[in-house]
């Protein structure tokens, strides 16, 4: 008979902060499930902990700032990549982390977006994608696939979404890859690859949000949109960007996987010599 194996800890004890549980989310929320695959990279690095940093806006993503225990900043609406380009530019030896949703990361803070990729800034962008502003009660946002029904789009979306992935290829981010919550090891290997490439990078995870944007798209269980992106995903990296988009009302597939690794030189600031 095969004894149990005995631990005096779960090995992210000391990465989540415990005294703040019970975390806010809902029975079927995705993000926790991002957050441990984070947290999995950091123990995964190697990386000294106290060089870890992690940055978030505001939305049901951005509280993993408050959840996770190393240097930790909460920031203002649509501002987490501004705050992690300077902490990078103050002290590059830091590995920064931005982790936050679609809403707070491609609409509010949507210039900041692409302008760090324009610039290959060298951080790491973790976007929770859920189509919708999950924490102010599920309006449609700027990911909302074309006809999907929100709060504020209740005979469906009526505009056509970002395809994110498409989008910070084309802006210049050295590292693009999508998965979904169901993909948990490839999550943990692409931050974990991107904590240690240079310039830009971009992982978007799909996540199910059943009570802002599943309730109104007969996806009301957590588990409901997971079975959708365990029959509907393909890993086809090769698929040309322009193609990446989704739509989750036709039985098309969803595109997963690593699209963009190029070694364009991360972003230097010039530092001019000041005479004496």
């Amino acid at each position: 008979m095969v004894q149990p194996l005995l631990v005096e800890e779960h090995p992210l004890d000391g990465l989540i902060r415990a005294d703040r549980m019970p975390h806010i989310w809902c029975p079927g929320c995705g993000i926790g499930i991002v957050m441990r695959c984070y947290a999995q990279a950091i123990i995964n690095s190697g990386i000294d902990i106290e060089k870890h940093v992690v940055v978030s806006g505001i939305g049901c993503s951005g509280r993993v700032a408050g959840y996770m225990n190393i240097d930790s900043y909460h920031t203002t609406h649509g501002r987490g990549i501004p705050f992690a380009v300077g902490l990078k530019l103050a002290n590059p030896e830091l590995c920064v982390t931005v982790f936050s949703g679609d809403g707070d990361l491609a609409a509010i803070g949507g210039n900041h977006l692409i302008h760090a990729a324009r610039r290959n800034i060298d951080i790491t962008v973790i976007c929770a994608n859920n189509f919708n502003y999950g924490m102010t009660g599920g309006q449609m946002g700027p990911t909302t696939p074309y006809g999907a029904l929100s709060t504020t789009s209740v005979y469906g979306c009526p505009e056509h979404p970002f395809n994110l992935v498409n989008l910070l290829a084309a802006a210049g981010a050295n590292f693009v890859s999508r998965w979904t919550t169901i993909h948990v090891r490839q999550v943990i290997d692409d931050v974990l690859y991107a904590f240690n490439k240079p310039g830009f990078s971009f992982i978007e995870v799909l996540a199910p949000c059943p009570i802002g944007f599943g309730k109104s798209n007969d996806l009301e269980q957590g588990v409901d949109e997971t079975l959708l992106y365990r029959e509907r995903c393909v890993h086809e990296p090769d698929t040309a960007l322009d193609k990446l988009g989704i739509d989750l009302r036709e039985d098309q597939p969803i595109y997963v996987g690593r699209f963009v690794d190029r070694e364009a030189p991360a972003y230097q600031p010039i530092r001019l010599e000041v005479e004496k």
